[in-house]
C-alpha cells in the first residue's frame, strides 16, 4: 500500500473522526475550535498533494497485473483533488461565522456539521483517483450521503428539511439506476477496473452486447444527475435555497466537480469503445442543460423579489452545460484530453465560491437574500460590491474577468475542433443570454441605494439594517482569497490552462 498516494483523502477522513470525537468534550463556548481543526486538516491535505507532483503513483493493484490498479494519483486526480479540497477549505471559512450567527433555537450542531463536511470532502477527494467502478461508486456515495444531512441540518426549518428530502430521494433513485448499470457492465465484461472494461467491451459476445450498452447508458444517467445536467437538474434550485448558504456553495462547486470527474473517468476510460454513442448523447445533453439553465436564470432575474441564491443555482445548471461540451467533444475526436473541462471547472470554482461568499456577507443583514437587496451595495460595502461585480463578469466571460473569457474560448475550441459547430453556435447563443442577467445583477450593485426600509422588508431585516455589521474575518478571507485568485488568473490565464492540461492515457 502506497500511503503517500492516498494521504490527502485519508487525512481528511481522519480529521473528520477527530472533530466528531472532540465535539463530545469541547464546551459549547469553545465549539469554534472545531472549525479551526477542520480548516487545518483541509490545509494539511492540500499540502500533501505537493509530494505527489513528482509522478504518477498507483496502489491497490491486481496481484497478477501491477498495471491494473484501483487507485491512481496522476495529474488529473491531483488537479481535481486540489479543486475539491480547496473548495471545501473555502466552504469551511464561510461556515465559521454561519455557525456562530444562527440563533440558539435553530443553531447548526458544530461537531456534526464539521464531521459531515470533512467526510463528504474525503469522498470527493477519493473519487478522481478511483480506477474501478466499485471504488468509484463508494467514493461517490461517501461524498453524497453527508451532503444530504448538511442540507437538512437546520433544526426546525421546514424548507431545509424539504430540500434535503427531495435531494435525498432524487439522488438515491439516480444511484440505484447507476448501480444497475454497473452490474450490467460487470456481467458483460467480467471486470470492474476501468482499463479492463475498455479492453473487454471490444470483445463482448453478441448476446451480451445489448446488456453492456444498457449498462453504460444507465451508468451515465447516474452521473448526469450528479452533474445537474438537464433533465436531471430539478433538485438543484430548491436544494440550494433550502440549504445553509455555505452548504449551497459547497454543492455548487465540490459536488459538481465530483460528478464531472466521475463522468470523465467512465466515458473516456471505461466506455471509450462506445464513444460513437455517448459522444452525441452528451452533446445533446450539453445543449439542453445550458439552454434550460440560462432561460430559467433569465426568468429568475426578471423579478426583483427573486432569490439571488436561486439565480446562482440556475446559473450553476447552465455552467454544467458548458462543462459537458469538452467531454462530448472527446467522444467525437477520439482523444482523451479533457483539459478544457478541467480548466473551466477550476475557473468556475474560484469565482462561484467568491460570489457565494459575498452573498453570505449580504445575508447577514438581508436574510432573504433577494436580488433587489444588492441594489446600492457599492454605497454600503464598496469592496464587496467590486468583488461580486468581478465574479459575475468572470462568469459572464467579460473583461476584466479574463479567466472566464479564456475558459469559454477553450470550450468553444474543443467543440469546433471536434466538428461540433452546431453545439458551438448554441453555446454562443447561451453566452449572450447569460450576459443579460449577469450584467443586470452587476449594474444593480452600483445603482443609487433604495430607501433604508421598504414594505417588502421584514421587521427582522429592518432591525438588522439599523445595526452596522463588521464583516467577519473568516468571511473576509474567503472573499479576498477568491478575488485575488481570480485577478491573478485573469492576468495570467495560461497558469490555469497549463495546469489543467491533463490526459488520462
Amino acid at each position: 500500500m502506497d500511503w503517500l498516494a492516498i494521504a490527502p483523502p485519508t487525512l481528511t477522513a481522519l480529521v473528520a473522526l477527530v472533530v466528531l470525537v472532540a465535539d463530545l468534550f469541547v464546551p459549547d463556548h469553545r465549539k469554534r475550535l472545531l472549525g479551526g481543526v477542520a480548516i487545518a486538516g483541509l490545509a494539511g491535505a492540500i499540502l500533501l498533494l505537493l509530494p505527489l507532483l513528482d509522478g504518477d503513483r498507483s496502489t491497490f493493484c491486481l496481484s497478477d497485473d501491477s498495471q491494473v490498479c484501483s487507485y491512481t494519483a496522476d495529474h488529473f486526480a491531483l488537479v481535481i483533488q486540489l479543486l475539491v479540497l480547496g473548495g471545501a477549505l473555502l466552504t469551511a471559512l464561510l461556515s465559521l461565522d454561519a455557525l456562530d450567527d444562527t440563533k440558539d433555537g435553530d443553531a447548526l450542531p458544530a461537531g456534526e456539521y464539521w464531521f459531515l463536511l470533512l467526510s463528504s470532502a474525503a469522498g470527493a477527494a477519493l473519487l478522481p483517483a478511483a480506477r474501478d467502478l466499485a471504488t468509484l461508486v463508494v467514493a461517490l456515495e461517501v461524498a453524497s450521503l453527508p451532503a444530504f444531512a448538511l442540507v437538512g441540518l437546520k433544526r426546525g426549518d421546514r424548507r431545509s428539511s424539504e430540500s434535503a428530502l427531495k435531494f435525498f430521494l432524487s439522488s438515491v433513485t439516480a444511484t440505484a439506476v447507476m448501480l444497475l448499470g454497473v452490474s450490467f457492465v460487470y456481467a458483460a465484461t467480467g471486470t470492474l477496473h476501468l482499463a479492463q472494461i475498455a479492453a473487454n467491451l471490444d470483445h463482448v459476445p453478441g448476446q451480451l452486447d445489448t446488456l453492456a450498452k444498457a449498462g453504460a447508458a444507465l451508468t451515465l444517467v447516474g452521473f448526469a444527475f450528479k452533474t445537474a445536467a438537464a433533465p436531471f437538474h430539478f433538485w438543484v434550485p430548491d436544494t440550494y435555497v433550502g440549504a445553509p448558504l455555505p452548504v449551497a456553495a459547497y454543492l455548487s462547486v465540490v459536488s459538481k466537480a465530483v460528478g464531472f470527474s466521475g463522468l470523465i473517468l467512465v466515458t473516456v476510460l471505461a466506455f471509450r469503445p462506445y464513444a460513437d454513442e455517448w459522444g452525441p448523447a452528451l452533446a445533446v445533453l450539453a445543449a439542453l442543460t445550458m439552454s434550460v439553465g440560462n432561460v430559467a436564470a433569465l426568468r429568475q432575474s426578471a423579478t426583483r423579489a427573486r432569490s439571488a441564491v436561486r439565480l446562482l443555482a440556475w446559473s450553476s445548471v447552465a455552467q454544467a452545460g458548458y462543462l459537458l461540451v469538452p467531454i462530448a467533444a472527446a467522444g467525437y475526436a477520439g482523444g482523451a484530453r479533457i483539459g478544457s473541462t478541467v480548466a473551466y471547472a477550476l475557473m468556475y470554482a474560484v469565482v462561484n465560491l467568491g460570489a457565494f461568499a459575498v452573498a453570505a456577507l449580504v445575508a447577514r443583514t438581508k436574510p432573504l437574500n433577494r436580488i433587489s437587496d444588492y441594489r446600492g451595495l457599492y454605497a454600503r460595502r464598496p469592496l464587496a460590491a467590486l468583488a461580486l461585480g468581478f465574479f459575475l463578469l468572470c462568469l459572464a466571460g467579460l473583461p476584466p474577468g479574463i479567466i472566464g473569457l479564456f475558459a469559454k474560448v477553450t470550450v468553444f475550441s474543443a467543440a469546433v475542433d471536434a466538428g461540433l459547430g452546431w453545439l458551438a453556435v448554441i453555446m454562443a447563443v447561451n453566452v449572450v443570454i447569460a450576459l443579460f442577467y449577469y450584467l443586470q445583477w452587476t449594474t444593480a450593485l452600483f445603482r443609487s441605494p433604495e430607501a433604508e426600509t421598504s414594505e417588502a422588508d421584514t421587521p427582522e431585516e429592518q432591525q438588522r439594517e439599523q445595526v452596522t455589521h463588521r464583516a467577519p474575518a473568516a468571511l473576509t478571507a474567503a472573499i479576498v482569497l477568491t478575488a485575488v485568485a481570480g485577478i491573478v488568473l485573469s492576468a495570467a490565464p495560461q497558469i490555469v490552462l497549463r495546469f489543467a492540461d491533463v490526459s488520462l492515457f
